[in-house]
C-alpha cells in the first residue's frame, strides 16, 4: 500500500503492541502516534471520537482521513492491506 497509515498508540497498550507486532509480521509500515507525547494529536482523536482511547489506525481517504479503533479490526485491516500489497508485487 502506498498510502501512508498512521497509528494513534500508547508505547505500553497491550493492545496496541498486538497491533504493532502484527504490522511488523506483516510487513506494512506505520507511522506511529504517541499520544502520551503529543497532546495535539490525543486531542484530535477526542475532537474527532470523543475518547481518546487506543489503537486507532489512521487511514488517508480522499475525504480526509478514516479512523478505525479496536485491534482485532485494525489486525484484520492490516492483513488486508498485507495480502492486497503481496498480489499487486505478484
Amino acid at each position: 500500500m502506498n498510502v501512508p497509515l498512521s497509528l494513534y498508540h500508547l508505547p505500553t497498550c497491550p493492545f496496541c503492541v498486538k497491533v504493532r507486532r502484527a504490522a511488523t509480521a506483516l510487513g506494512v509500515e506505520l507511522a506511529l502516534i504517541d499520544i502520551s507525547r503529543d497532546p495535539a494529536a490525543r486531542q484530535r482523536l477526542l475532537d474527532a471520537r470523543g475518547r481518546a482511547t487506543v489503537p486507532v489506525l489512521s487511514i488517508p481517504s480522499e475525504s480526509g482521513e478514516r479512523l478505525l479503533p479496536e485491534s482485532n479490526d485494525i489486525v484484520a485491516f492490516l492483513n488486508e492491506v498485507a495480502a492486497t500489497d503481496q498480489s499487486s508485487a505478484a
